[in-house]
């Protein structure tokens, strides 16, 4: 349950052991009060094997193959460092700019940025705006010039607005921006969210 190097888990696999790779996500309260995100990876048998011990601290997930519960658990890490770059950016130009950091939470906890409004132009490849692109873009531009009056470095900010503007410029502006954005990262790497990963195994 540790998180490790995917090719570690796939190893045991190849050697004939049962191994189900199940990294969590919760942190410590998570596994105190029992609900932790278990990733787990490995042979369906395996994996229904160790349930009763997933489900005593959380909620199991079978994410696939041997190795994918650590491959699971990456994709976390790069989303878990993503909101924590861009609260951590909001809260300081917010405050810096003489916004209560208290109310400023709870106001965005309220709207888009504390919902998972988002999974249907993520996982269902909806282009229809729920938010445009060109809109987001016009927002962070405003975003930079407030982060440039208050002398905040806001650098995930400004990198996403070069991302938004070369979606807009590309006359994909009226696209939904999680959409858009989603689809920069899928043409870099030549892969759809959804299709068979290429050269990837039945286990």
């Amino acid at each position: 349950m540790s998180t490790i190097a995917p090719q570690v888990a796939v190893a045991a696999g190849e050697r004939g052991v049962g191994a189900v790779d199940a990294p969590v996500s919760g942190g410590d309260q998570g596994a105190i009060d029992g609900v932790l995100s278990i990733m787990a990876g490995g042979a369906e048998v395996d994996v229904e094997r160790a349930r009763p011990l997933f489900e005593a601290m959380g909620t199991p997930t079978h994410v696939g193959g041997a190795g994918t519960g650590q491959v699971t658990k990456a994709c976390n890490q790069i989303v878990v460092a993503g909101v924590i770059q861009a609260v951590s950016e909001a809260l300081v130009l917010g405050s810096k700019a003489g916004v209560d950091p208290e109310k400023l939470v709870t106001a965005l906890s309220g709207g888009l940025a504390g919902t998972k409004a988002k999974r249907a132009a993520l996982l269902e490849q909806d282009p229809s705006p729920g938010f445009k692109t060109a809109l987001h873009s016009k927002d962070l531009a405003i975003v930079l010039e407030t982060a440039r009056v208050h002398g905040v470095s806001v650098p995930a900010s400004a990198l996403l607005d070069q991302l938004l503007r070369s979606l807009a410029t590309r006359g994909r502006g009226e696209e939904d921006h999680a959409f858009a954005l989603l689809s920069l990262v899928e043409e870099a790497a030549g892969h759809q969210v959804g299709e068979t990963p290429s050269g990837s195994s039945s286990r």
